[in-house]
């Protein structure tokens, strides 16, 4: 069940979108003030699993079989499909929806598998069926699962445009799923973002249409188009599982909606990052343009660093070189996110 905020039901319900969503103003922009909040949308999460039960896992939902876990992990892509809309371009969002899932899975300790998807639509169109398509078959070729189906539903009293989600199954030994619990005294490894991921896309739109559209010249290297920077896809971290789980991995945090406090998944510390990576120019143009706090960036958006694994210290370096992370803080007594001079 996501906790993601901008990544669940916000991407059918977000309005219209003609490539100028913002205010045009300079008054400093929140995540909430844009349309989501966090603290509502986790209250509302809470209630539905109290009203379901409890179910066991907190990333991925986890079913003993035996001797293995069934896990289970469903995510969309949230309100980036408005900026797909806007410049008539889903090739992207396929491989968003895929990797929202499986990074879940991965973060648990659970190698993914298979993979269903549910795209719900006003009106068919081949063309957007053929992009959205192309996606998730090289989401999936990246998160080397397979796709073993899906649903397409034509609802034009329910959706604007369309909406994508789907939901990914995996497999996991008993003793290899993660505790998921840190300790005071291990190191935490951490490994690049691509860019925004699909998160916190709201607040990213809003601020970036304050005075630009989708289509205008992004102002740093790297992107044609405002828009084409904040459709980077989503990166897939399932080439780590096999290191995470080699390296006695405690616990993992995939940097999703609640941006650097996800990391309070692995328990109540005090996670002190102390060399995260560098933000990208995409981060840098958001917060420009919204006149966005450090402090609201950092509690909505991954800044440059979308995974984060505690292991024991002594074996943090050689977790750090069998991939392509690097030690970037460690835990300690306390309860905080202490990162880039702030505490969230």
């Amino acid at each position: 069940m996501t906790e993601d905020g901008d990544s669940g039901s916000d991407a059918a319900g977000d309005g219209g979108d003609d490539g100028r969503d913002g205010d045009n103003g300079d008054a400093e922009l929140t995540y909430a003030e844009s349309g989501v909040d966090i603290d509502a949308s986790e209250a509302a999460t809470a209630a539905l699993i109290g009203a379901v039960g409890d179910s066991e896992g907190d990333y991925a939902g986890l079913l003993d079989i035996g001797d293995r876990y069934l896990a289970l992990a469903t995510d969309g892509v949230g309100t980036k499909l408005l900026v797909a809309e806007a410049l008539g371009d889903y090739s992207t969002i396929g491989i968003d929806c895929i990797a929202m899932n499986v990074n879940d899975l991965v973060a648990a300790g659970v190698r993914p598998v298979a993979f269903v998807d549910y795209l719900a639509v006003e009106d068919p169109d081949e063309t957007v069926s053929e992009q959205v398509g192309q996606g998730l078959d090289r989401g999936a070729d990246r998160a080397d699962i397979e796709l073993v189906g899906g649903e397409t539903a034509v609802m034009p009293e329910v959706i604007r445009g369309l909406d994508l989600a789907g939901t990914c199954a995996g497999l996991a030994r008993s003793d290899a799923v993660f505790d998921g619990i840190a300790e005071p005294g291990d190191a935490l490894v951490g490994w690049p973002s691509s860019g925004i991921h699909s998160n916190g896309l709201t607040l990213a739109r809003t601020a970036a249409t304050r005075n630009h559209e989708y289509a205008d010249p992004y102002p740093y290297d790297g992107y044609e188009t405002v828009g084409e920077a904040l459709l980077e896809p989503t990166r897939i971290y399932t080439d780590l599982l096999d290191p995470l789980r080699e390296h006695g991995v405690r616990g993992a945090a995939h940097v999703t909606g609640g941006g650097w406090t996800n990391l309070e998944r692995l328990g109540e510390h005090r996670y002190v990052i102390e060399d995260p990576y560098p933000a990208q120019s995409v981060f840098e143009f958001v917060q420009e343009e919204g006149n966005v706090s450090e402090e609201e960036m950092h509690r909505t958006f991954n800044m440059g660093t979308g995974f984060v694994a505690a292991v024991d210290a002594d074996r943090a370096s050689a977790l750090a070189d069998a991939s392509d992370g690097r030690v970037i803080g460690h835990v300690e007594e306390g309860d905080a996110v202490a990162i880039r001079g702030l505490e969230l």
